[in-house]
């Protein structure tokens, strides 16, 4: 019996979607019509169930509330020129959601499970993938430790769930960073470039220390000397200088993004010039006094390009103009929609058609 022939699929019988403002997606404040879920238990993952989304049961003594035994994973399906659902770099996404269950020492999502319940759960609720310009169905894969026991173990009993939310842009404008220089997001040998709950949790205090000064987000340095540039917020961070397109090279502290990845790629065949190195706070500094620094911005699944105007570094505040569509930046970010809705070719193999 193959894996298709034992989903089990419950149709809901009261739709949300004419309740929905597509014109108005706030970013995650609308859920789609259906769940997936799967169940790890001795030893191997059991079949895949497609219900109405709600709620789950179980105890208040599930390991992940008190351990943090819990992964997520962000990526995004869109709407074709030709009218198709394309989900975008979904083996790449897997690849990472395997490394952040390594990371937390929980059992691997076979790609067989994976790849099934997107292409069931997005094609069942395909009618909630936004049809106007800049949207998108955002794809939200989480794992938990879902064995009910206090004492501090390992669990032996994990939940797979998927669900989905038609957004807008994250981001609407530009936005203005303070370099962090005492809280750290996480630090090197630690689960940094896992997408695990706790990395998320621990960088909301100093992001809302930041907002209440002023700042968009934090713009996270290295734990050890709080001298190299690391993240931005929840994402990659990366500068155009002279013109080359430059960003922090991958270490345990920082996410492995499939969205920094794929500009990279397309910027290469674009003809930028690109290069992965540990960009300092005080090289960061010169570029802006000598003008050689003249575009940053965060990069993510969420935000795919989030423009950066304004960054403080110490005391001193320095500024950048808000990049037009053909800004480096702006050029990326096209190219980039052009390849998920198939405006363009996608010669990568990137796109995941159903």
């Amino acid at each position: 019996m193959t894996l298709t022939e034992t989903i089990r699929i419950e149709r809901t019988p009261h739709s949300r979607l004419a309740e929905t403002d597509f014109q108005n997606l706030e970013f995650g404040k609308y859920i789609s019509d259906h769940m997936a879920i799967s169940d790890f238990k001795s030893g191997s993952w059991g079949p895949l169930s497609i219900m109405p989304f709600g709620e789950l049961r179980m105890t208040p003594a599930i390991l992940a509330l008190h351990y943090g035994q819990a992964i997520f994973e962000g990526m995004k399906a869109f709407r074709t020129v030709d009218g198709r659902v394309n989900i975008f770099r979904p083996k790449k996404h897997h690849e990472r959601i395997n490394k952040s269950l390594e990371r937390m020492c929980m059992p691997a999502l076979p790609w067989d499970l994976f790849i099934q319940s997107l292409r069931t759960l997005i094609d069942l609720d395909r009618e909630w993938v936004p049809k106007t310009e800049g949207s998108s169905l955002y794809i939200r894969p989480l794992v938990f430790a879902s064995e009910s026991r206090l004492g501090v173990k390992v669990s032996e009993q994990y939940k797979y769930v998927l669900m989905t939310s038609p957004v807008g842009p994250y981001y609407n404008k530009p936005f203005r960073l303070k370099v962090e220089d005492h809280y750290v997001r996480t630090a090197e040998g630690g689960p940094g470039y896992a997408k695990c709950a706790g990395n998320y949790g621990g960088a909301f205090y100093p992001t809302q220390v930041a907002k209440e000064e002023g700042f968009d987000q934090v713009l996270w340095t290295d734990s050890k000397e709080h001298k190299y540039i690391d993240e931005v917020g929840m994402m990659n961070v990366m500068f155009v200088m002279n013109g080359k397109l430059v960003t922090p090279q991958l270490y345990t502290a920082i996410l492995d993004g499939v969205t920094r990845d794929s500009i990279l790629t397309v910027a290469r065949e674009m003809g930028l010039q690109t290069e992965e190195k540990r960009i300092s706070v005080e090289e960061l500094e010169e570029g802006f006094r000598s003008g050689k620094l003249t575009e940053a911005f965060g990069c993510g699944t969420a935000a795919v390009v989030a423009p950066i105007t304004g960054i403080r570094i110490h005391d001193n505040d320095y500024k950048l103009g808000t990049p037009g569509p053909e800004s480096i930046q702006g050029r990326i970010k096209q190219k980039l929609l052009n390849i998920r809705t198939g405006a363009e070719t996608d010669v990568h193999h990137w796109n995941y058609l159903i």
